[in-house]
């Protein structure tokens, strides 16, 4: 397997690379190499050219911002697939980067580059407010999505098991363990003794358990399957979609249940979070109980869990959202 981050230690030997894949005519050379922003997943650089700029993508056999977690090598190939499911649909489409090329053999994605635009991240910061007309530009992709690839319109399935393994083992198993190696002290002093009632709820786990087995079922709608501010790019020509190797046919509530979760860890106004609900509402079906209980599960997961985020939430905030997410999941009948 070629490694392209031992590659771009030379121009020479990444222009051979690209030539090889016919990505790259044999006249042309490589101007300059960046790292277009901090992934999770995967190792993404930017060739410039005096001609083009692409964006190169490559998933090897673990989490980039996490070596010592294993991940599946294979899951650029489950990424090309997505963007293939959605190349006829123009309106899903020209929302994201185009597909350019695949290389099978190393688990590489040639991806247009969207230009040097930031993911929305920054909602976490203190006092940043999503404006209305982007949450209704993000959540209508989902919508669209959503009605426009699902096993009704299409025979092709994209099971992504592998990835929806590790999605599992990290969302509802890794946060509730005793001893899963993750000192919450490291991220927020006393986030450790907080936690610890939610990891010895056995009310709460079972519940737990039982949206986790529903998000191990194939379902009939493909979903990004990562649908929160990291995966959203503002760019020169608006809101742009990226990252979709975690996509899967599923429940659409996971989805969008995701999505509000991270609009209330982002300290969104509680009239904006209803809002991007009644948005997909109108465009879609959705059940608004399912969606909620996954709300509770990726603030539980993203508080107590590996994946953590920059929120600026202190102590009682987090204590806040944690005691609603488990209101959510432990009720009465």
């Amino acid at each position: 397997m070629k490694i392209i981050e031992q590659l771009t230690a030379d121009k020479t030997y990444l222009e051979r690379y690209l030539k090889g894949q016919g990505w790259l005519p044999l006249n042309e050379k490589i101007t300059a190499i960046e790292i277009p922003g901090a992934g999770n997943m995967n190792f993404i650089i930017r060739v410039k050219t005096q001609e083009r700029s692409l964006i190169i993508k490559q998933s090897r056999e673990f989490v980039e911002k996490y070596p010592q977690i294993e991940a599946p090598a294979e899951r650029a190939l489950r990424e090309a697939e997505f963007y293939q499911l959605i190349s006829e649909e123009e309106s899903i489409k020209k929302k994201m980067p185009r597909l350019i090329g695949v290389d099978k053999k190393n688990h590489v994605l040639n991806l247009e580059d969207l230009g040097h635009g930031a993911d929305y991240t920054f909602l976490y910061q203190k006092n940043m407010q999503l404006d209305v007309a982007e949450l209704e530009e993000i959540i209508t992709f989902a919508a669209r999505l959503h009605q426009t690839i699902n096993t009704d319109t299409s025979e092709a399935l994209l099971p992504n098991r592998e990835m929806r393994k590790l999605n599992h083992e990290h969302i509802f198993i890794y946060p509730y363990l005793s001893d899963n190696g993750l000192d919450l002290e490291d991220i927020l002093p006393g986030l450790q003794e907080v936690g610890l009632p939610f990891k010895e709820d056995v009310f709460l786990k079972q519940a737990v358990k039982k949206l986790g087995d529903r998000y191990l079922e194939d379902g009939k709608t493909l979903l990004h399957g990562d649908y929160f501010p990291g995966s959203w790019l503002k760019t020169e020509d608006g809101i742009k979609i990226i990252d979709p190797e975690f996509c899967f046919f599923g429940d659409v509530e996971f989805e969008i249940g995701v999505t509000l979760a991270h609009l209330k860890m982002a300290n969104q106004p509680n009239a904006l979070v209803e809002k991007a609900l009644k948005i997909y509402k109108d465009l879609s079906p959705i059940d608004d109980q399912l969606c909620k209980k996954f709300m509770a599960i990726e603030i539980l997961r993203r508080i107590l869990g590996l994946a953590q985020l920059p929120l600026n939430l202190d102590l009682e905030e987090r204590k806040a959202l944690l005691n609603e997410a488990r209101a959510i999941l432990v009720t009465k009948g």
